[in-house]
């Protein structure tokens, strides 16, 4: 009975041996240990438990303090655990510190931790200070003072300027900005035959703006790549306002035209008026006479010398009036 309890307590003892043994394994990475004191990176085991505890994986910190340690540069172990709990990039900042203390540039961790948390690769901006990168703008518009316009593309290389990188506007800002630039240099040119003699003027003047205050970026150079030459503005403008003047003149032509239709139309309407009135007055005049013959106001010799008078009148008239081939009458 005895040996049976024995037998029962060694199994259980080797089984909580084990238990705790992968636990050890698990908590302690042994092989990036050993890896640690072999490059001379050395990291305590218990500093390697604290990690796991915490949830930060400790590959991705011991590996990037042992490639600084191999560059030359003695990073903290805190503090690289302090910016990967703040869901920095640790591998991009201990690369980007390692190239620019081979590049002899001043960027500390502290710094290189602020550039990553806000955002911005560190690494990329490392590189494009070291070696500036070049940026086109897209085909840009302009008109020069004699209406022609011009169509301009600009080749803009910067480097990125560590000092500015957090805060700074980013590459869109310098695109507005240079095309901002190249525009009023084009338009305050007298014609465009002075822009495509002299393209540089663009460059000269655009650089003496200063356009990369503000911005993460030092502008080094703005090259005009190509300058075509577009439609005459001038030209269309002239052209559009001709005839839009000559509908204006038309509108008010037929304005007018329409108030004289209005107007002879009221007229006629007062000559038919007018015209019927005479009518009915003419037609008054045979009673007028009739009551006067009959209350004896008129005598029939007055009446037969009245029609006499307008025979005579009539007769007149006849005899004035032109011959059909326009000469008088005889």
């Amino acid at each position: 009975m005895e040996g049976s309890l024995g037998n029962a307590g060694a199994i259980i003892g080797g089984g909580v041996a084990l238990v705790v043994l992968i636990t050890l394994m698990w908590l302690v990475p042994l092989k990036l240990w050993i890896a640690a004191k072999a490059a001379s990176a050395g990291v305590g085991m218990m500093t390697m438990v604290a990690m796991k505890l915490r949830r930060v994986p400790p590959d991705v910190i011991v590996n990037a303090r042992i490639a600084a340690v191999k560059a030359g540069l003695d990073l903290n172990i805190n503090e690289l655990e302090s910016h990967f709990l703040a869901n920095g990039n640790v591998n991009s900042v201990v690369s980007a510190l390692i190239s620019a203390d081979k590049a002899a540039m001043d960027l500390n961790f502290q710094r290189a931790a602020a550039i990553d948390l806000a955002g911005r690769n560190v690494f990329e901006a490392v590189q494009m200070s070291v070696n500036p990168r070049v940026i086109e703008t897209p085909k840009m518009s302009a008109v020069a003072k004699d209406g022609i316009q011009l169509l301009a593309i600009a080749r803009v290389t910067v480097r990125a300027n560590l000092d500015r990188l957090v805060g700074g506007a980013g590459e869109q800002t310098v695109l507005a900005r240079v095309g901002e630039g190249v525009v009023s240099t084009i338009g305050s040119a007298e014609n465009y035959a002075a822009v495509l003699e002299n393209p540089d003027m663009i460059s000269k003047s655009v650089l003496s703006r200063g356009l990369d205050a503000g911005t993460a970026f030092e502008i080094l150079s703005v090259d005009i790549a190509d300058v075509d030459v577009g439609q005459n503005i001038g030209a269309k403008l002239q052209t559009e306002q001709a005839e839009a003047d000559k509908q204006v003149a038309q509108a008010k032509a037929e304005a007018r035209r329409a108030l004289a239709v209005a107007v002879e139309q009221e007229n006629h309407a007062k000559i038919a008026d007018m015209r019927s009135k005479l009518v009915e007055a003419e037609a008054e005049v045979p009673r007028a006479m009739a009551g006067a013959l009959l209350a004896g106001n008129l005598g029939v010799m007055d009446y037969f010398n009245m029609k006499n008078v307008v025979a005579d009148t009539d007769m007149r008239k006849s005899l004035g009036e032109p011959t059909p081939d326009g000469s008088g009458a005889a």
